[in-house]
C-alpha cells in the first residue's frame, strides 16, 4: 500500500467531501454512489448548479433567440448574451464578439480549417502540428493539406512525452501560415508551453490555433496571457453540458470570411439575385437555432469552477496525480507513461507489462472503477510511443484518494485475459 494512500485512509477524511456533495451523480442511490469515476478527460459529471441552470432555462425562458418580438424571446436572448459575457470574462477575452458558441472542440477546429485555413493555406505551404494531437486537432488540418496540395509537418514528441520547443521553432518558416497545438495532452497529461509556442508562431508570421479541451477544467485559461489567434474548448470537459463549446477568435480575424455554415440568423437580407449580405459578430458563425441551454449550462460551469478557486483545483490535481504515481509505483508490472507529476493536469496514463489495456480496463470495471483504455483518439501518438494503448486515470474535482485506493487494490489482482491471449494487437478508439 502506498504511503500517500495509507495516510489518507488513516485520516478517514476525504479531501473533497463537500465538493462531492455538489454532484447529484454521487447521491445515495445514484449511479455514481458506488462508482470510482476516473474518466474525466472523456467527460465530466455535472454539478447541481449546472443541472439547475439547464432546468431553469427550459422551465422559465425557453424560446428562440433573436427570433421573436415578445418578452419570452427577449428573455431567452438575454440569457444567451449573458452566457457569452460570462465565458468572455472566464477566459479574459477582449470582447463578446470574440466568443463563438460551437458544438465543441471538434466543431471549432473544423470551422477554422474550413475558413481561415482555406484562406491562408495554399499549394506548397505547410501546416505545423505536434505529434501528440488528438484526432480533432489533426484530421481537419490533414484534410485541408490534402485538399490544398500543402504539407502537414508533425513536430515529434520526445521520450519524456513532451515537445521540445526548439524542435517546434525549427519546424516554422515562411512557408508555414498556420500552426495547431494541443494545450494539454489527453493521452499523457503533458502541459505544453503554449504561450512560448504561440509567440514563436507569431514571430514566424503564422496563425496559432490552440486545442484547449483538456486544459480548461484544470487551471485558469488566460487568453490575454497565452495570446493565441484561436482557442477551442468543450463544455462537457469542464462540468458543463455535452454538445456545446467555444471558439475564441482574435478580434477581427474572421470578420470578412465566408461563414462555415449558412442559414437563419446569419444574414442581413437575401434576394434571388443580389449578393447575400451576412451579419457580423458571432451570429455570422452560429447559423440556425443555437444551443441556448448549453450556453447557459456552460456559463454555470464557469461560475462553479470560479467558486471553487483555481488554486484549490490545481492543488487537488497535484495531490491526486502524485498519489496515483505513488500508488502505481507500488504495483508490480505497472509503468507510467510520460511524466505527469512534472506539471500535474489531472491525468496519469500507464500500462501493465504483459497485459492488454482492455483487459486492465475490463478488470477495473468489474470492481466498479471507470477508466479509459486504448488509444484515446490519438493512435498516431501511441504509434510513436511504441504502445498498443494505455490505461488512463483522469481526475475531476470530486475524485478522492479513496478512489485511488480502490484502483490500487484492484490492480493487485489483474491478470492477462481475453484481449491479451486472443486479440493481443487489436485496438480501437
Amino acid at each position: 500500500m502506498s504511503s500517500t494512500i495509507q495516510q489518507a485512509r488513516r485520516s478517514g477524511k476525504p479531501l473533497d467531501a463537500a465538493v462531492r456533495d455538489d454532484f447529484p451523480f454521487y447521491s445515495t442511490g445514484a449511479p455514481g454512489a458506488a462508482l470510482a469515476y476516473l474518466d474525466n478527460a472523456a467527460t465530466t459529471q455535472k454539478p447541481a448548479a449546472v443541472l439547475n441552470a439547464l432546468i431553469d432555462y427550459y422551465t422559465n425562458a425557453n424560446s428562440n433567440v433573436g427570433r421573436g418580438y415578445y418578452q419570452l424571446a427577449m428573455t431567452s436572448t438575454e440569457r444567451h448574451d449573458a452566457a457569452r459575457e460570462t465565458v468572455r470574462q472566464a477566459i479574459g477575452a477582449g470582447a463578446d464578439d470574440d466568443i463563438i458558441f460551437t458544438g465543441g472542440t471538434t466543431h471549432g477546429v473544423n470551422l477554422l480549417a474550413a475558413t481561415i485555413g482555406r484562406r491562408v493555406v495554399g499549394k506548397g505551404d505547410r501546416v505545423v502540428v505536434t505529434g501528440m494531437e488528438h484526432n480533432s486537432n489533426l484530421l481537419p488540418w490533414r484534410r485541408l493539406c490534402e485538399e490544398s496540395a500543402s504539407e502537414l509537418t508533425v513536430v515529434p514528441v520526445g521520450a519524456d512525452g513532451a515537445v521540445d520547443t526548439a524542435d517546434f521553432a525549427a519546424a516554422l518558416g515562411p512557408d508555414v501560415p498556420l500552426v495547431a497545438i494541443i494545450h494539454v495532452s489527453n493521452v499523457l497529461g503533458t502541459v505544453n508551453p503554449v504561450k512560448e509556442m504561440v509567440a514563436a508562431a507569431h514571430r514566424s508570421g503564422a496563425y496559432a490555433v490552440v486545442d484547449g479541451a483538456q486544459a480548461v477544467a484544470h487551471g485558469h485559461t488566460d487568453i490575454r496571457d497565452i495570446d493565441p489567434d484561436f482557442y477551442c474548448f468543450s463544455a462537457h470537459k469542464m462540468y458543463g453540458p455535452m454538445g456545446t463549446g467555444v471558439l475564441y477568435a482574435r478580434h477581427g480575424l474572421l470578420t470578412d470570411l465566408q461563414p462555415y455554415q449558412v442559414g437563419g440568423g446569419t444574414v442581413k437580407g437575401v434576394s434571388a439575385c443580389e449578393p447575400v449580405r451576412y451579419v457580423g459578430g458571432p451570429a455570422r458563425w452560429e447559423a440556425g437555432t443555437p444551443d441556448v441551454a448549453g450556453a447557459v449550462g456552460l456559463a454555470a460551469a464557469c461560475d462553479y469552477l470560479e467558486s471553487l478557486g483555481w488554486d484549490a483545483v490545481r492543488a487537488h490535481d497535484e495531490t491526486l496525480v502524485r498519489a496515483a504515481s505513488d500508488m502505481l509505483a507500488d504495483i508490480p508490472g505497472a509503468r507510467i507513461i510520460g511524466a505527469p507529476a512534472a506539471g500535474p493536469s489531472g491525468l496519469v496514463s500507464f500500462v501493465m507489462d504483459g497485459i492488454h489495456p482492455y483487459d486492465v480496463g475490463g478488470h477495473l470495471d468489474k470492481h466498479a472503477i471507470a477508466v479509459r483504455c486504448g488509444v484515446h483518439c490519438a493512435s498516431t501518438f501511441l504509434d510513436d510511443l511504441g504502445l498498443l494503448g494505455t490505461v488512463r486515470l483522469s481526475f475531476g474535482v470530486y475524485n478522492t484518494i479513496e478512489d485511488l485506493a480502490r484502483v490500487h487494490d484492484a490492480l493487485r489482482t489483474v491478470r492477462p485475459g481475453y484481449w491479451t491471449s486472443e486479440q493481443p494487437t487489436t485496438r480501437f478508439l
